[in-house]
């Protein structure tokens, strides 16, 4: 495999296998085996097809690059580097891995600029790039006119065998498929390699037919290792297919150009060593130090600068002949992207009274997602075929469906996980438009990888779970939320949400739709609820409030979220009229109490007031913060049962009675 005279795509190729093998040898840390195979697809995509401006990673219409195998991650920061991205500099390059490094161990869109979605977990990435190419083409579809394509490019994504192991990958790629989206391209790096060893001790399926079965034009480059214009052409023909997604699968060696760890897992998670480099650098006939890009390499990259710039121009000229004929669609569109929300939207917002009808708060929900989307345009989402019974139809629109794209309900169909990361996706397209993905809370447990990273991404989705307590009734203990709310509670910058009537639930979208940089998880009842006196839609945002009191310093506080503050409230007056000075606490949200104010938390929950109760329908997990040394949870920290809903609540003590109880034993 010698390499006597290298051709300048030759250099360029091994400049990126060079820096990704000497970033993890520094580091001691990260996987070189995936850069050096795929360096020659990306370099050929990149060089060639990608449409980008390394001076302005955010131009609208730049085309998408997911690296969904993210531990391949030294690929797409020699990319950055050598193509002229600021973000990424060679000191960055030297600082893989590192405290507070631009170049951490896989890709987040929140540290380094041109990198789109945070990937590593598998499967992730090419289902957030389904995300992403929805966006694209429901964009292209409200936006582009006969005389003016303003919305127009692609989403490319390079995947290895670990993303088609994961069950995710079915889930959105089989939704990409029936959607039809024409200018999602992904690479398949067949290198056959896992970190268990060749992939034939567990993975032998043909995925070429497999997404063939999708819906999806596949390809074979059979050499991926040399053949640069195979991968052009099948590049080509890609984009030639317009009506459904392409698949390339390029058969790639792991670690190329190692003599003694190609093709094996040994270079598949570890550096080479200082002696398999030396032998690498000697096999590729690479005479450049650790770290050193050969000049003329990077004036080709380099070039990526001057074509991007040239393609944002051309781009800006169609805008602004856009603006001309179409002044609403472009100042929609000019809103959208820079984040501003409507003026007076929040205007929408169903409010109530005591005296309006009992209800569930997922009907206030529904209600409250079809006020607002007909003033908010850029919400789209829909429900993982749950939408009866999550009230996430919206009625102003019709469903985005193939040739449909226009439409803003999503039939996610039975694929929580794909739902999820696909509504991650449409969150970081750059674009403005805010997804929904709704199903029981239950099943966030599919899902909880996707809601993990929406809130690691900084991606404002908002997560619309509906049957969110034993309270749902004879599905039973399978269907039966139980850990969930405490579990979610846990991830950090997630914002969840039980609103106990229409008010609260009004509150919970405020939130979440002003919320640009947070997702948002609205857990729901099933059951009717009363409207409260004394709940307001502003409150909510303080995460936690005083619903009622009795004049002076309380005896005692009640605490209640969702479907049991009612609970409170009635077990508060029969106290009151027994004499007690009782004060009832609403706390739709933990993590927003958490950031207000020491001065205004002591008004809620003076910590001279130590006799407290908290009901929640739920593991009473985390409960003690709020309840303290004297205090009590009226909680389950056990599966459920099958019954109707009420009997189910008031077996498990969800009672007006046994909340008063149990206060009565403390104030003993």
């Amino acid at each position: 495999m010698v390499v006597a005279t290298q051709s300048l795509e030759q250099l360029c190729i091994n400049s990126i296998r060079f820096l990704a093998i000497d970033a993890v040898q520094k580091a001691n840390s990260g996987h070189p085996g995936l850069p050096m195979g795929a360096a020659p697809m990306a370099f050929v995509l990149w060089d060639r097809f990608m449409r980008y401006n390394p001076k302005n990673p955010k131009w609208l219409n730049r085309d998408r690059f997911v690296l969904s195998a993210g531990h391949g991650c030294m690929l797409q920061y020699a990319l950055l580097y050598l193509t002229g991205y600021d973000s990424v500099s060679l000191d960055d390059i030297k600082e893989f891995r590192q405290w507070e490094s631009k170049t951490p161990g896989h890709p987040e869109n929140f540290v380094t600029e041109g990198v789109e979605v945070t990937t590593g977990p598998l499967g992730q990435g090419i289902a957030n790039a389904v995300g992403l190419a929805l966006a694209e083409a429901h964009l292209a579809a409200v936006f582009n006119k006969p005389d003016c394509k303003l919305i127009d490019h692609y989403t490319y994504v390079i995947l290895g065998d670990g993303c088609n192991m994961e069950g995710i990958s079915g889930e959105a790629c089989s939704l990409a498929g029936h959607w039809g989206l024409g200018k999602l391209i992904a690479f398949y790096d067949d290198n056959h390699i896992s970190i268990d060893g060749h992939t034939d001790i567990s993975f032998t399926e043909d995925v070429g037919k497999r997404y063939e079965a999708y819906g999806w034009h596949v390809q074979h480059v059979e050499d991926g290792n040399t053949n640069l214009d195979a991968i052009a052409k099948a590049i080509e023909a890609a984009k030639a297919v317009t009506d459904k997604p392409s698949l390339i699968k390029v058969t790639t060696t792991i670690g190329y150009g190692s003599p003694n760890k190609a093709d094996t897992h040994d270079v598949h998670g570890s550096p080479l060593g200082n002696d398999e480099i030396k032998a690498t650098r000697e096999n590729l006939g690479w005479e450049y130090g650790p770290f050193e890009v050969p000049q003329d390499a990077l004036s080709r990259f380099r070039k990526a600068v001057e074509r991007g710039a040239q393609a944002e121009n051309e781009w800006k000229q169609l805008y602004s002949e856009y603006q001309a004929k179409y002044p609403q669609e472009a100042a929609l569109l000019e809103r959208m992207v820079s984040g501003e929300l409507p003026a007076g939207w929040e205007k929408a917002l169903p409010t109530y009274t005591p005296e309006s009808k009992a209800d569930a708060t997922r009907n206030q929900s529904g209600a409250t997602l079809n006020a607002i989307a007909t003033v908010i345009p850029e919400l789209i989402g829909g429900s993982a075929d749950l939408a009866p019974s999550n009230k996430t139809l919206l009625k102003c629109s019709k469903d985005f469906q193939k040739g449909k794209y226009e439409n803003r309900n999503v039939r996610f169909g039975v694929r929580e996980h794909g739902m999820g990361a696909i509504c991650n996706g449409i969150a970081l397209h750059g674009s403005g438009l805010i997804p929904y993905g709704a199903t029981f809370l239950v099943f966030t447990d599919y899902m909880r990888n996707a809601i993990r990273l929406s809130a690691l991404s900084k991606a404002r989705v908002i997560w619309v779970m509906t049957h969110d307590s034993i309270a749902l009734g004879e599905d039973g203990p399978t269907h039966q939320p139980v850990e969930h709310i405490g579990s979610l509670r846990m991830i950090p910058d997630l914002l969840v949400m039980r609103p106990a009537d229409g008010n609260e639930t009004s509150g919970a979208y405020k939130v979440a739709i002003e919320n640009r940089e947070r997702p948002t998880l609205l857990a729901l009842s099933r059951q009717n609820l009363p409207n409260l006196e004394g709940s307001t839609i502003d409150n909510v945002s303080k995460g936690a409030y005083i619903l009622s009191d009795s004049e002076g310093t309380p005896d005692l506080i009640l605490i209640g979220t969702g479907g049991e503050v009612p609970l409170c409230v009635e077990a508060a007056k029969v106290l009151r009229g027994e004499g007690k000075k009782v004060r009832v606490v609403s706390m739709p949200c933990w993590e927003l109490f958490e950031e207000q104010d020491a001065a205004y938390k002591e008004s809620v929950l003076p910590k001279a007031v130590r006799k407290r109760v908290a009901v929640e329908a739920g593991t009473t997990f985390g409960w003690c913060r709020y309840t303290t040394d004297e205090g009590v949870c009226i909680g389950i920290d056990t599966f459920g049962a099958s019954a109707p809903g009420e009997v189910a609540l008031k077996e498990f003590g969800f009672t007006v009675d046994n909340v008063i109880a149990k206060a009565k034993e403390l104030l003993k």
